[in-house]
């Protein structure tokens, strides 16, 4: 994914009211669903998210595969 996409995309997702879960896919296979608006924080291409268990996950934009909104809402996805 490139850069403008990458945070195009995250700064709308994060805006949306109400918010609406989304999943972020990785080129290396992990993925992980971002269900809290404050779970997240990027900048410059990279981003840090903070799983339910307090575990850190740092991904950058040339790592993302794929951003997609949860299942109820397909025709978001990006």
């Amino acid at each position: 994914m490139d850069r403008e996409t990458f945070t195009a995309t995250l700064n709308s997702l994060q805006k949306r009211v109400p918010f609406k879960p989304f999943t972020i896919s990785l080129v290396n296979g992990e993925l992980f669903k971002v269900d809290f608006p404050a779970a997240y924080i990027h900048r410059n291409g990279t981003g840090v998210y903070l799983s339910p268990g307090g575990a850190p996950v740092i991904f950058d934009y040339d790592g993302v595969a794929r951003i997609t909104a949860d299942l109820l809402h397909r025709e978001e996805a990006a």
